[in-house]
């Protein structure tokens, strides 16, 4: 379900809201990645979450990784921008490396892995995949939409 404001003039048109999430593309030096499975539906997907109106982007990715995962990351540069067109979210997501700390679940992930590029793309439905993917290539920032399903193509 998608919200909208009014900007409170007859002239213009209601605006979409978007919620801002953030998530980490964190790599370790052998090249693998770290991945999640989620508690609440058990796909695999890079760990992040939503921003919150007080902290930065970076301050927020790495908040997201460590409380999902138990990693402390390095936030190195943005590697994309992804939007949901159909739930109205879009996702910054940042290549990190790894800190410190220990892998563990949390609430929000039943699993918490490394994972080769292989097995990111065989895991991951491509909505997400690419995210990880994307990050590697290091030609970034990467600007991408999807459904929810598939990517869309870019308009020219």
């Amino acid at each position: 379900m998608l919200l909208y404001m009014s900007t409170g003039s007859p002239q213009h048109k209601s605006t979409p809201l978007h919620s801002v999430s953030v998530a980490g593309a964190v790599m370790r030096e052998d090249g693998r990645l770290l991945a999640i499975r989620r508690a609440d539906n058990g796909t695999w997907e890079l760990p992040g979450g939503v921003l919150e109106l007080s902290e930065t982007p970076e301050d927020g990715v790495a908040r997201e990784v460590w409380e999902e995962t138990g990693i402390h990351v390095e936030v190195d540069q943005l590697s994309g921008v992804y939007k949901n067109t159909t739930r109205g979210i879009v996702a910054l997501v940042f290549r990190c490396k790894p800190s410190g700390g220990t892998e563990r679940t949390s609430d929000e992930s039943t699993a918490v892995a490394w994972l080769t590029p292989e097995e990111v793309a065989e895991r991951m439905s491509e909505v997400y995949a690419v995210r990880l993917l994307d990050a590697l290539d290091g030609n970034g920032p990467h600007v991408r939409s999807h459904d929810g399903q598939q990517l869309l193509e870019a308009s020219a």
